[in-house]
């Protein structure tokens, strides 16, 4: 019994020192974060189908993934606008197949390219910039997004992004 116990208390307190990623006790909204697509035509690769156009569905999906993200990373009153300039989504859809279905492989990495500005309680820009995130090694790391959602490759690089640029 009392090895049983002993089992459960250092369960207890290694998923208890687990914990990476502190608690923002006073978050922002995720109305306080604008996502914009510019030219989202002229994007790299955001489509579901071979020869189709932009998916307004992906740039929905990964808008609302971005505020969520971001929403826990800012102090309420900050507001955080982010711009896409191009997107090129993970894996690719081949032309000439039967079935549009995206080949994910190591050689077709997420890209993205985005401006953003983070302003704080009083409308003063505390951070700005312009980036292009990627990730080389995208299918070796440890994705803490679902293995069945969708985008989720490209969901991490804005999680990762998101992380790095917005220390709390």
């Amino acid at each position: 019994m009392k090895t049983y116990s002993c089992l459960l208390v250092a369960a207890a307190m290694f998923a208890g020192g687990c914990q990476t990623t502190p608690q923002n006790p006073n978050p922002a909204k995720a109305t306080d974060i604008t996502v914009n697509f510019q030219d989202q035509d002229k994007f790299t690769d955001v489509r579901e189908t071979a020869n189709g156009g932009t998916s307004q569905f992906y740039l929905d999906v990964l808008g609302k993934f971005l505020k969520e993200t971001a929403a826990a990373r800012l102090t309420a009153g900050e507001k955080l606008s982010v711009t896409f300039t191009d997107i090129d989504l993970a894996g690719d859809i081949r032309p000439g197949q039967i079935n549009d279905i995206r080949i994910v492989k190591d050689i077709y990495r997420p890209r993205m390219t985005l401006h953003f500005q983070l302003t704080d309680t009083s409308g003063a820009v505390v951070k700005e910039g312009d980036r292009t995130i990627s990730d080389l090694s995208f299918m070796q790391n440890i994705n803490p997004i679902g293995q069945n959602e969708a985008l989720r490759y490209d969901k991490a690089l804005i999680a990762d992004w998101i992380r790095k640029e917005f220390t709390p």
